[in-house]
């Protein structure tokens, strides 16, 4: 009785791992702290060169009438 239970446990934990395997899981991909930073870096270079790109047209328009509203 013991060994034919031992060789079912056995069996049944391989077809438990094989279906686990199989499995679609919703949880996302692990990415590591330093791809996490990596990809941070990239973003902010990125909205950096997007803002400098559209910033100086309205910055110096906002530098204007705040100094023409202050000297009012």
């Amino acid at each position: 009785m013991n060994r034919k239970k031992k060789i079912n446990q056995a069996l049944k934990s391989k077809v438990k791992k094989m279906n686990a395997k199989l499995q679609n899981s919703s949880k996302p991909k692990y990415v590591s702290k330093a791809d996490r930073v990596a990809v941070a870096e990239k973003e902010a270079e990125t909205h950096l060169a997007d803002c400098t790109e559209n910033s100086p047209e309205s910055v110096g328009d906002s530098a204007a009438n705040s100094v023409t509203d202050s000297g009012s």
